[in-house]
């Protein structure tokens, strides 16, 4: 099947709408950088809005620690085939959450994690996006086996809607892995 992209200007802030324009500028600020994906979501600022609070909610939040927040969005990311949030959450793991490099790279194969409660939140956040929310007994006992909780269900929930929103974004407009991810770049044909 042949993916057709969008034709969409990435938007700088001096070009994007005032909603839009105060998250680019924070972004410049705060990454010394704009993602590329940002300046493609800048045409849509309601898009670009949403993701924004609901990235920083499942941060602040989750109940989850660093290193379990990036367990989460690379699972999600790899059931969505995003290359882009591939190479950007990997870099993030490495640098600033700390994820050990052998659970990182399982989830960059689609391998079983090699540590326990790790593997247990990966499976959990994998089958309820292949599922669409759907889970069995089994899996959830597995999780709550693993020391997690209800709640915490819900926030994959919240992570799950924040990764959808970045991941159609970058497949519909074919956003580039900006020069600071590329060196943990992905191909999802290669991990399938």
């Amino acid at each position: 099947m042949s993916e057709t992209k969008v034709q969409l200007e990435k938007l700088s802030p001096e070009k994007a709408e005032p909603l839009a324009r105060a998250t680019l500028e924070a972004a410049r600020q705060k990454m010394g950088m704009i993602p590329n994906m940002y300046a493609y979501m800048a045409n849509a600022p309601g898009l670009l809005e949403a993701y924004r609070v609901g990235y920083e909610l499942f941060r602040q939040s989750s109940g989850f620690t660093p290193a379990e927040q990036e367990v989460v969005f690379l699972s999600i990311s790899y059931e969505n085939g995003c290359e882009y949030c591939m190479a950007a959450h990997s870099f993030i793991a490495d640098i600033q959450s700390k994820v050990p490099t052998e659970v990182t790279e399982a989830l960059r194969q689609g391998w079983e994690v090699p540590d326990a409660r790790l593997r247990a939140l990966s499976r959990l956040t994998r089958v309820l996006v292949h599922r669409r929310g759907r889970l069995r007994q089994a899996e959830l006992d597995l999780f709550h086996g693993a020391g997690y909780t209800d709640a915490q269900v819900l926030q994959i929930i919240l992570a799950i809607g924040v990764k959808t929103l970045s991941n159609y974004t970058n497949h519909l407009c074919g956003t580039q892995v900006d020069e600071a991810f590329l060196k943990r770049a992905w191909t999802h044909s290669a991990a399938r």
